[in-house]
């Protein structure tokens, strides 16, 4: 299966040529220039790894690091021009897995993406996946999938964090504040939208039918919580 990376550079001719190079090499390059819509991007799709420019506009490199972090643990590549020690130590400390400094040649930014793509494949193979089983859904906890009576539902990395929560505290009620904290790792405030969004989207996908859900149930007045039982 073709292994698709999420590229996040505002500077126009860098982001076309490294994007041109990396599909040459038969990866899927998903390609944007601002942070914000690195993350709204990341939260809708699944990427095998992320390279990251520093110096982006609406949200910097750092802050889309840290928002990636909360969600996910593959493989993240941070360029950039800045590349003091200081800078190298700030970004490996938030959490990326190697650093390339700008000007780079094509031929280490390849090598340094195989070498992280292939360090997370070694990860998940010493690290056999997490199962939990509810009725015919299968969880892997740790390659962040979702299997239905076999196939694979596509979820976003929220969607799948409510579930992996409720799923691992079978039969335990959580308010929206609680999800929203857990979740969102943010304090909440009330707004319930949010919350109710996330798990109507959630319930279209994992529900045979989602107006009367067997998997994620509402307790009225209260919160929600996945029941084990028939």
């Amino acid at each position: 299966m073709q292994e698709s990376i999420l590229l996040v550079e505002d500077d126009q001719q860098i982001r076309e040529m490294v994007a041109n190079h990396l599909q040459k090499e038969s990866y899927e390059v998903i390609s944007v220039d601002d942070g914000q819509k690195a993350i709204t991007l990341f939260s809708q799709n699944k990427f095998d790894l992320v390279i990251l420019d520093l110096m982006l506009p609406t949200s910097n490199g750092i802050d889309v690091l840290q928002q990636i972090r909360k969600e996910s643990l593959l493989p993240i590549l941070i360029m950039s021009a800045k590349d003091s020690d200081v800078d190298k130590a700030l970004g490996l400390g938030f959490g990326a897995d190697d650093y390339i400094a700008k000007p780079f040649s094509l031929i280490e930014m390849t090598a340094r993406v195989k070498a992280a793509l292939r360090r997370s494949k070694q990860y998940s193979q010493n690290h056999p996946p997490e199962i939990v089983k509810v009725f015919d859904l299968e969880i892997d906890l740790n390659n962040f999938t979702v299997r239905k009576k076999g196939d694979e539902i596509s979820l976003t990395a929220k969607e799948f964090q409510i579930l992996r929560l409720l799923a691992t505290n079978p039969n335990q009620v959580f308010t929206k504040g609680q999800l929203y904290e857990k979740v969102w790792q943010e304090a909440y405030y009330g707004d319930e939208n949010v919350i109710n969004v996330h798990i109507r989207r959630l319930r279209g996908k994992i529900e045979d039918n989602p107006s009367s859900p067997k998997y994620v149930k509402t307790i009225w007045g209260i919160g929600y919580k996945l029941e084990m039982r028939q």
